[in-house]
């Protein structure tokens, strides 16, 4: 079984365009995702997929792997598909999608995601982070049922205190956990009613049965989605341990 990490990245995302290659301590947030990503114990492998020749070129720079695919993708989870394709995985083999956006990814949640997907039997696997923010819509919260299984996800908060006060939220921490099954799963599905409502590209599994489950994670990572993000990024990777193993 081999296990391959694939990060999905593009060039123009919405909110905050080209951020792939915006620097911290002159270095992209594409490669410092990628180089957290290869200490991961558990992958084989890491590699960036994207169709920007940007893009393309920082990973040339700096030595990183790199998958041209398609620029008519709709979302990530479609790009590693291509990718996965090209890699010619076979159906026990596992992808490990980590958002290119995570320059603070922790390499020991990439391995407790892929150790709790294999000694468990969903289809793909999601980990959560509890916090404490309210009415941020870029952050998706996760509803979590006592069998670890994701019940929906949402830009909302939710759920919703109507009786309680609701202390705590769980949101998605950016790596998802497919066996190569499950992603040519999703990737014959149709873009789903509320995936186009959210853009949450994972409700469309969720609206068509797969199951998703989903480990807890103690974890100060974030996605870098809008401009205070990044300056936060730049703020917390100052003092951060795990650089200093890939910046040399």
């Amino acid at each position: 079984m081999k296990k391959i990490i694939l990060i999905p990245t593009r060039i123009n995302s919405k909110r905050l365009p080209a951020k792939a290659l915006l620097e911290i301590e002159k270095i992209p947030i594409i490669i410092h995702t990628y180089k957290r990503a290869k200490l991961s114990k558990l992958a084989d492998d890491v590699f960036v997929c994207t169709d920007s020749l940007e893009i393309i070129k920082i990973c040339k720079k700096f030595s990183a792997n790199y998958i041209k695919t398609s620029s008519k993708h709709n979302n990530g989870t479609e790009r590693i598909g291509e990718a996965a394709n090209k890699l010619k995985l076979k159906a026990k083999d596992l992808i490990i999608d980590v958002q290119g956006d995570e320059p603070l990814i922790n390499p020991k949640d990439i391995d407790k995601t892929i150790f709790f997907f294999m000694k468990n039997k969903f289809d793909i696997v999601v980990p959560n982070i509890r916090f404490k923010f309210k009415n941020n819509m870029n952050v998706v919260k996760l509803i979590i049922n006592d069998k670890k299984r994701i019940l929906w996800m949402s830009r909302s908060d939710i759920p919703y205190g109507f009786n309680e006060k609701v202390r705590y939220f769980n949101k998605h921490l950016s790596i998802i956990v497919f066996n190569r099954k499950s992603l040519i799963a999703y990737t014959k599905l149709k873009k789903s009613k509320f995936e186009k409502i959210e853009s949450i590209e994972l409700l469309r599994a969720l609206e068509n049965e797969l199951l998703i489950g989903s480990n807890s994670i103690n974890s100060s990572s974030f996605s870098v989605d809008v401009i205070e993000d990044y300056h936060k990024a730049k703020k917390y990777l100052k003092n951060d341990k795990i650089k200093k193993k890939y910046l040399m």
